[in-house]
């Protein structure tokens, strides 16, 4: 007899790890879609199981391009793992076929490109019946360099892309999710993306992606030194003083957030690959690890002591740790592990 009640949200991993900082010639090798659907299938706490698994839709895991036929396919195999698919990252970035939601109207066009098609397989995978819930990933594809030379113009261009994404994914029965990071330009602070969505104006269509680890590089102020919430020479033994900075951020951005990502950093940056530096995600168990995950998930999950239910599934993100870690079956058991206590204090019923 399990001791875990809860059904909801459904608990997911993610396959761009897979992906995000691989394949260049200075990095390690991309791993296999496979790899990681055998990975997350087997994965086991106690009797717990991952549901499903989100994806990136790019090659070599998922081509963008992929017809009719193919995300039929792609569907039946999934499927047959016993895992569901949540949500998508768009492959929205100028070096993947897209370009900056800030740039020229060709740069424009083709980030939308992107996003119709992410939207047209999301929406094939609902009809088929393996995707009951997630939203399409995206960023603002721009560097906080290049939106620094006009803050005020670009975050309206930003804000324009959003918008048209935003009636392509309601024409698909779709939602789009912005994922914050302070390597985004005018995605680079919690201010900054509060702003955003407001002028976006489309709650509940266009919302905030919530990555743990990401969202709290925020209270640094890293790339947006007037938004930091925290002193430089932050002594990370403060508790109180963490939490309630954190709290600050997932307030301000709570009300905007459509898909969440459980996560774990050290509160330094990191990249590899083509990724400009952002958070490190570490792994679940890392010992500078600077989140206390059941805890700080709950910022996100509930308003108050009120469990807001928005998000019907949840996921897993860590990119950009080595291949051995990420191929060892037991990385993925404690990170199961992590996902079902968030579920025990902060999920529900159905």
């Amino acid at each position: 007899m399990s001791s875990h009640t809860h059904n909801y949200p459904k608990l997911h991993n993610a396959a761009w790890p897979g992906i995000v900082g691989k394949g260049a010639p200075d990095s390690e090798p991309i791993i296999a879609l496979d790899t990681l659907l055998r990975l997350t299938a087997n994965a086991r706490a106690g009797d717990q199981k991952f549901d499903g698994i989100d994806l990136f839709i790019t090659a070599p895991h998922f081509p963008i391009d992929a017809d009719a036929g193919e995300v039929r396919r792609m569907s039946d195999h999934i499927a047959s793992f016993g895992l569901k698919v949540g949500s998508f990252v768009a492959p929205i970035w100028g070096g993947a076929g897209g370009g900056s939601a800030m740039g020229s109207a060709d740069d424009r066009a083709r980030f939308l490109t992107q996003v119709r098609k992410a939207c047209a397989i999301g929406q094939q995978m609902r009809e088929i019946g393996i995707r009951p819930t997630g939203g399409i990933r995206v960023d603002s594809s721009t560097g906080v360099g290049d939106w620094d030379r006009d803050p005020i113009g670009g975050t309206k261009l930003i804000a324009e892309t959003f918008r048209e994404a935003g009636k392509i994914a309601q024409d698909h029965g779709e939602i789009i999710v912005a994922e914050g990071e302070i390597c985004w330009g005018g995605m680079h602070s919690w201010r900054e993306n509060v702003k955003l969505l407001e002028m976006v104006g489309m709650p509940g269509v266009v919302g905030y992606q919530a990555d743990m680890a990401h969202s709290m590089l925020f209270v640094l102020g890293a790339n947006a030194e007037q938004d930091r919430l925290l002193p430089a020479n932050f002594d990370w033994s403060d508790k109180a003083a963490l939490d309630g900075a954190y709290k600050q951020v997932a307030d301000a951005l709570r009300p905007w957030t459509l898909d969440f990502h459980v996560a774990q950093n050290d509160g330094t940056t990191f990249g590899s690959g083509d990724h400009e530096k952002t958070g490190r995600h570490c792994q679940i168990d890392d010992p500078n690890g600077r989140l206390d995950v059941v805890k700080h998930a709950g910022y996100w999950l509930r308003d108050g002591d009120t469990l807001t239910k928005r998000m019907r599934h949840i996921c897993w993100d860590g990119c950009m740790f080595p291949n051995a870690v990420m191929e060892q079956q037991d990385t993925w058991n404690k990170i199961l592990a992590a996902m079902v206590a968030v579920r025990d204090a902060h999920g529900w019923t159905e």
